[in-house]
């Protein structure tokens, strides 16, 4: 992947896409998908439009309880093990039963994650916002391997977010543990790690045909925003005094089954067999940011470095041989 490769395709579809629309014509029978966070928030419904399009989906769930409650409201072939990103021994047990149950995986879409909380440790001690959001996936991903060269033309999908724009990887502190915390800068550390990650991760997949994307999926009220105060999201503009939603925010947010489509779109457009590792937004591929763009809108150079995701990717092989 290039920089030279971050510009829309004309795929014809917008940021409020609906999950029919992209998977129109697009029949998963026989496949299988598993998708992470997938019983709440756009994860769930990148469940339900998966499960609609008839692949066999199984939901990695840390809450099995809400898991069945609310997967049990999505008609199809749905399951469901229990799996916690931040607990590296959860995420190899899961990928080993994954193994025995099934001969090939054919899509992951690696939406679970955790925004702006406050300064935690998981495993050996890695800040938790990286622990989970990129380390956890980087481990369930190579763990599952084996399954994808079994498969035909699978492809891994890793949520990103714009907030990757504020800054990229601290490499010379990525644990937090020489200066001062701040919950955004981490966030937008590992929201870059995960589109570095797609971007490394693709090279290895194409030796059997196999893809890797990162995307942006929106801004969505769910429940990643648990961990911020009403205050805050005044503050942001997220939300007005009273808890509304202001008219300008609510043009430009979209709905949980719209936050899902960028995600279906990576995992299925044929338009991206031959753009591999590239970052995408509103159910295209993002352009480079400019002096024009928005703060909401396209992409930082420093996701489309090939080298600094081959440095993240040696690094997290090393994290996770260590721990």
């Amino acid at each position: 992947m290039a920089a030279a490769d971050q510009k829309p395709l004309g795929s014809g579809f917008h940021a409020k896409s609906e999950p029919h629309g992209i998977l129109a014509g697009i029949d998963l029978t026989g496949k299988t998908a598993i998708v992470t966070g997938g019983y709440s928030g756009i994860g769930l419904e990148t469940t339900r439009a998966l499960a609609d399009a008839g692949a066999t989906v199984i939901v990695p769930v840390r809450d099995p309880a809400k898991a069945a409650e609310n997967l049990s409201r999505i008609a199809g072939d749905v399951s469901s093990a229990k799996m916690d990103l931040s607990n590296l021994a959860s995420v190899r047990d899961f990928a080993a039963s994954v193994a025995g149950d099934i001969d090939a995986l054919d899509l992951l879409i690696n939406n679970a994650g955790i925004m702006a909380c406050p300064l935690q440790r998981v495993g050996p001690g890695w800040e938790s916002q990286f622990g989970v959001n990129h380390m956890g996936h980087f481990a369930l991903t190579k763990a599952l391997m084996p399954l994808f060269e079994q498969a035909s033309a699978p492809r891994v999908v890793a949520l990103s977010s714009i907030a990757h724009k504020r800054n990229g990887i601290l490499w010379d502190d990525i644990q937090f543990e020489k200066g001062d915390y701040h919950k955004w800068v981490a966030y937008a550390q590992a929201k870059s790690a995960n589109a570095l990650f797609a971007n490394a991760l693709s090279r290895r997949m194409q030796a059997f045909g196999g893809r890797a994307f990162s995307v942006h999926p929106g801004g969505i009220f769910t429940p990643l925003q648990r961990h911020l105060p009403i205050e805050e999201q005044v503050e942001l503009g997220w939300l007005n005094k009273d808890g509304t939603v202001p008219p300008a925010v609510a043009e430009i947010f979209k709905t949980p089954a719209q936050g899902c489509t960028t995600s279906l779109w990576a995992a299925t457009s044929p338009l991206l067999n031959d753009m591999p590792g590239v970052y995408c937004e509103d159910c295209d591929v993002a352009q480079l940011m400019g002096e024009g763009s928005l703060p909401y809108e396209h992409c930082a150079p420093h996701i489309a470095d090939d080298a600094d995701a081959e440095r993240l990717w040696e690094l997290s092989e090393d994290l996770l041989a260590a721990a």
